[in-house]
């Protein structure tokens, strides 16, 4: 999976380069999480397959589950329709 450059271009970011990103169940649509995503988050969510957000108090990168176990698996990302967040 990867990221559309024309999409890319529509992604409205922060000041600190980041967008939100919405966690849902995909056969439930129960709103998981809300996380932080940069460019590389992105990227890494659309090249592994796995959640991966931007920490912005430890200012690191990191996957939901690696931890505790409870994996998101991605499949598919979409565009809100102002840009400024992404539905995971």
């Amino acid at each position: 999976m990867s990221l559309d450059p024309k999409v890319a271009e529509l992604l409205k970011r922060d000041q600190h380069g980041l967008v939100a990103a919405v966690v849902q169940q995909h056969d439930t649509r129960e709103v998981l999480m809300v996380g932080w995503m940069d460019d590389e988050a992105l990227r890494r969510t659309l090249t592994e397959g796995r959640v991966t957000f931007w920490s912005r108090s430890r200012e690191e990168y990191w996957r939901k589950g690696d931890t505790s176990g409870h994996v998101q698996w991605v499949k598919g990302v979409r565009l809100d329709c102002d840009g400024d967040a992404l539905l995971v």
